[in-house]
This record gives structure tokens, C-alpha cells and sequence, in this order.
């Protein structure tokens, strides 16, 4: 895993925008129709034109802007046994706290053509195991021949993956005998997809909004112990499934789930940094753009970093079409190096990923593009400073 040795490295937290068709493909293979061979030859294209998109705005550490998932997680049931039926995720705590907000929120929905993450998705029916590694590698092998047709723009590409427990939480489970089980066997299976990417030689992001997000979803209703519990559970299978990656060559990103609302229900940082600390990764990549969680570098501070790990510290907002000033970029960089003590243990990136379900976004392409390019300002700024 690169670190900032002589300067600050920029990066991103996986999904890009996909173009309009692609998009279409998606909800088309989601009706069932037969749209296999046309996904395919679209997901490529797409895949390059993200990979240039990157290099042009700076991007050091780029992925493929998971152009060929249909979102950054509900695309295992398609790798894995065991899904089928429907039902309807919890609806998040704090939207529900506010009417207005909600019923503005329903409207924006219904004029938006998208894959959900949240309605008519699938459970556990049966037993979870991975089909066969050939889905994970073509996405490998598509990545790295894009990679070299471009000449390798990158300093260090890397790969996401998603957690054991957004799954366990999303895809509700109807067949295990305990959560436990449940999320032992989605470790087992997963734990196919970390050790191929690792095994092409990208580097690993495992994407894990429910070590937070579930804290106002699944768990809105329990005592913060029983959450607690949760993560404790998530880290442990996480843990199990890394057996075979070296700790170098993974970071995690941890999130409150990728949408613009209040934010008020969420679980704060501290309250759950003491767990994360588990992990045995090389680095955690977490949002402290947005404005709810902006002062929460300081956890950094309070729970100190292994002399080994890095972090990519969210310094762009993946909600908003505001496009941050190179010099408030800046400023959040540099209180986040202060935070650390050590600046080549600094990357910075974005909050979340701008496109995590096909269709989803709600920050423009042009604008998506622009963001990175300040963040490279950014960074070259506070690079100036710190080094």
C-alpha cells in the first residue's frame, strides 16, 4: 500500500458515475431481460472511459468506478447461491424524524431511474456459497488490460469489495439458524472475491457502511449495546475472511450511508473507532467532509493509527454539487496530517462514491470530475506546507 512519502496521494472511494445507457442495461437485466452481451461490451467502455476521466483530473490511486456492478454491493447475488424472493429495507431513522424532508425525498425518488438498494431486493432463501471466480476474474482482467492500454496512470490501482455485514443487514437473512451463521457464510464466500483481487495485484477496499449506517436502519430501535455487538460480529468475520491478504495490501472504508438527509440518528465515531481498531487492515478510509461528520478527525487523535496504517480522509463531499475551494481542501488536509502526526500517512479522497447503486447520484458527471481535479489542488497546497 503507497503511502504520501514526498507528497499527499489522492484517491477515491470506488463507485463513478456510469453513463445513462449503461445505466438502462442495468434495470433492463434487472427485469430479466436478456441484456448479458450488451452489458458486457457497455461495462467495458465505460470502464475506460472512467479510467482516463481519472488520470485527467489526478487521481493517483483509481479503481474502475465499479462500472460493471450494477451497485457496489446487491451485484453478489448474481455471484453467489442462496438469493431469491423480496422485501423492503427499515427506512432510516432520520429521515423519518422529518415529514417535509421525507416526502420532498419520495418525489426526487420517483423521477429517478435507478437500481435500489433498499426496495424489492432479495434474501437469504438458502445456502450462500460463491458460484465460481470467473465474474471476479474478468473484472480483474478488464481492469488490468485497461490499465495498460493507458499506459498505468496510476500510482497504485486498487479494487472494492463489499462487507460481510451490508450484506447480512441489506439482504435480509430467512435461512440461517443465527446472524452469526449467516455472516460466517458470506465471509466464506467473499473471502473468493478479496483473495482474487488481491491476487491480481490491486489493492483491496473493503466497503463497509454498516459498521455505521446500521446503527439508524437495523438497529434503530436497540440499545447502542446491541449495535455495538454487531460491529464487534462484522469485525470478527472480516477478520476470518482476510486470512489469506496481507494487512498491507487492504484499507476499509466505514461510512453513514451515501445520501443527503439530517444525519441527526447517526452513531458517532468514538462510539464505535474502539471496535474498528480490530481489524486487521492496512488502513480505513473515513468521511470527515460532510457536515455532520467534519470534526470527527479528531477520533484520530483519541484512537491512534498503528504505526502502520494510513488513512484516506474524506476531504469532498459525494452528495452535494458544491465544488470545494483547493484551499478548504487544504485546510481539512492539514488537520487531519496534524491529527495523525505524520503526513506520509495521509491520503485523501471523497466521502463516499458518487454513483454506489447504478442511477443513484445525485452530484453531476461534469461536476464529479471537477471535484477530483480540486482535490488534487488541495493537495498539491497542503503538500507544499507539510512536506
Amino acid at each position: 500500500m503507497h503511502t504520501s512519502q514526498t507528497r499527499i496521494l489522492t484517491t477515491h472511494t470506488g463507485s463513478l458515475p456510469r453513463p445513462p445507457e449503461l445505466v438502462s442495461l442495468y434495470l433492463r437485466k434487472n427485469r430479466d431481460e436478456p441484456v448479458d452481451a450488451q452489458l458486457a461490451e457497455a461495462g467495458r467502455a465505460a470502464l475506460d472511459h472512467v479510467v482516463r476521466k481519472q488520470q485527467e483530473a489526478g487521481i493517483d490511486i483509481g479503481n474502475n468506478g465499479e462500472q460493471q456492478r450494477e451497485a457496489f454491493f446487491l451485484y453478489v447475488r448474481s455471484r453467489m447461491t442462496g438469493f431469491g424472493g423480496a422485501w423492503t429495507r427499515m427506512p432510516r431513522a432520520d429521515v423519518e424524524r422529518y415529514p417535509d424532508y421525507k416526502a420532498a425525498m419520495d418525489r426526487d425518488q420517483q423521477h429517478m431511474q435507478q437500481v435500489s438498494s433498499r426496495a424489492e431486493i432479495p434474501t437469504a432463501i438458502g445456502e450462500v456459497r460463491y458460484l465460481d471466480r470467473a465474474a471476479i476474474e474478468q473484472e480483474c482482467t478488464d481492469f488490468r488490460a485497461t490499465l495498460d492500454a493507458q499506459n498505468n496512470p496510476f500510482v497504485e490501482p486498487f479494487l472494492t469489495a463489499p462487507s460481510p455485514g451490508i450484506v447480512a443487514a441489506a439482504l435480509r437473512n430467512d435461512y440461517y439458524p443465527s446472524e452469526t451463521a449467516y455472516l460466517e457464510a458470506l465471509g466464506e464466500a467473499l473471502r473468493v472475491e478479496y483473495e482474487t483481487i488481491v491476487a491480481h495485484g490491486f489493492l483491496l477496499q473493503l466497503d463497509c457502511p454498516d459498521l455505521a449506517m446500521e446503527r439508524h436502519i437495523s438497529y434503530q430501535h436497540q440499545p447502542l449495546g446491541d449495535f455495538l455487538g454487531f460491529v464487534d460480529r462484522v469485525v470478527t468475520t472480516i477478520n476470518a475472511a482476510l486470512v489469506n491478504v496481507p494487512r498491507d495490501r487492504v484499507r476499509l472504508h466505514a461510512c453513514w450511508g451515501n445520501y443527503e438527509g439530517p444525519h441527526d440518528c447517526d452513531v458517532e465515531l468514538h462510539e464505535i473507532m474502539p471496535i474498528l481498531r480490530k481489524l486487521n487492515v492496512g488502513g480505513f478510509v473515513l468521511p470527515f467532509a460532510n457536515p455532520r461528520h467534519s470534526h470527527e478527525y479528531a477520533v484520530l487523535k483519541d484512537f491512534p493509527l498503528d504505526a502502520d496504517q494510513t488513512i484516506v480522509a474524506g476531504v469532498i463531499d459525494s452528495v452535494t454539487n458544491f465544488i470545494e475551494h483547493p484551499k478548504t481542501i487544504a485546510e481539512r488536509i492539514e488537520r487531519v496530517a496534524e491529527a495523525v502526526g505524520d503526513p506520509r500517512r495521509v491520503l485523501v479522497g471523497t466521502d463516499c462514491g458518487f454513483d454506489t447503486s447504478a442511477g443513484q447520484r445525485r452530484v453531476a458527471e461534469d461536476i464529479v470530475w471537477a471535484k477530483l481535479a480540486a482535490l488534487g489542488e488541495g493537495a498539491r497546497i497542503a503538500s507544499q506546507r507539510l512536506f
